[in-house]
């Protein structure tokens, strides 16, 4: 685990924010990676240098979350798999069998195990951005004809399944899920089943939902850009969601001031607010915040997208608002 890593998480930790979650650990490199550098969870040799990222954090007072995730049809491999086969940007996953998918299913559960081995506060379920937790529960692309398919029902087993061997696995340890409400296609999963969705994962125990909305396939219609410029552009998605369960809600999406973060727990719209790439542009938000020096924020640019073009080309992000300096160090750091 590089130095650089460490660095990135403990400055995030050293903002104030109460958790801390670590995005996107691969529990099946071989089948189920989002990119080559990601982080692993997938065998326990990776426990002793996880445990290095959760001392990091919780060392500067946050609490310390690991996000787990098989990347399903976007997985970058050259067998990905899939509910179905349906194609994506040129490619075609195969269909899991039955038994393949309980093999992923075991997966989760000993990845959360190893989570929890390497001292992290809780472990969450990356149900989003039409990873293979949600993929499963889409109509548009899950086809599927036997108990994993057709009806709502079916299609919400499998990540019903995945919580319930991840808990059985952790026993007393929290399980959150990060929650895809909408993805914002014409033929995508709509809010009306999403729903039901979030009330069965509230049902089967998971300690809170991170709603958001969107996929790598509606992420750059510009109807979806356009809305992603608005502050708090998924607010509307975590409300609905908060309005049909009682576990905790997390919303996030461009929640850049701190009347906009006050307005939405105010409403009730969500019980914790996630700042995503505002904390990635600037570390020292919550301070800020909290001190009453909003207008010597960085903010991250409406119109830019820089640091997500760099992550779907597989390359480490920065964000170009950072002041100069450090850009700089960043780059030279990034540099072999």
């Amino acid at each position: 685990m590089s130095t650089l890593l460490l660095d990135h998480y403990r400055l995030m930790a050293q903002s104030g924010v109460a958790l801390v979650v670590v995005e996107n650990a691969c529990i099946d490199y071989q089948a189920g990676r989002g990119s080559e550098t990601m982080l692993r969870v997938d065998a326990d040799d990776y426990v002793e240098s996880l445990a290095r990222l959760a001392e990091t954090i919780k060392g500067e007072g946050a609490l310390a979350a690991l996000q787990l995730n098989h990347a399903g049809r976007f997985a970058r491999v050259a067998d990905p798999v899939a509910p179905s086969a349906v194609e994506t940007f040129g490619q075609r996953p195969r269909a899991l069998s039955p038994a393949e998918i309980n093999d992923i299913i075991q997966k989760f559960a000993a990845a959360a195990l190893r989570v929890k081995q390497a001292g992290f506060d809780l472990v969450e379920l990356h149900g989003g951005t039409g990873y293979l937790l949600s993929q499963f529960v889409s109509p548009r692309t899950n086809k599927r004809e036997d108990d994993y398919g057709g009806s709502l029902e079916n299609r919400m087993k499998f990540p019903l399944e995945v919580v319930a061997a991840v808990k059985d696995a952790v026993g007393d340890f929290p399980v959150g899920y990060r929650f895809l409400a909408e993805e914002w296609l014409p033929d995508g999963l709509k809010l009306e089943e999403s729903v039901v969705v979030a009330q069965a994962l509230a049902a089967a125990g998971v300690a809170y939902l991170s709603v958001m909305g969107g996929t790598h396939e509606s992420f750059f219609l510009p109807e979806v850009v356009e809305r992603s410029k608005r502050p708090g552009y998924m607010v509307d998605l975590a409300a609905a969601v908060k309005k049909a369960v009682t576990v905790p809600v997390i919303t996030a999406g461009r929640i850049d001031t701190g009347s906009l973060a006050e307005s939405v727990l105010a409403q009730g719209q969500a019980d914790l607010i996630g700042l995503a790439r505002v904390l990635w542009a600037d570390p020292e938000w919550p301070q800020k915040v909290r001190q009453g020096r909003e207008r010597e924020i960085i903010h991250c640019t409406p119109d830019c997208d820089a640091c997500m073009q760099m992550v779907m080309k597989g390359k480490p992000a920065l964000c170009i608002s950072w002041p100069k300096a450090k850009l700089k160090e960043w780059k030279a750091r990034l540099t072999p």
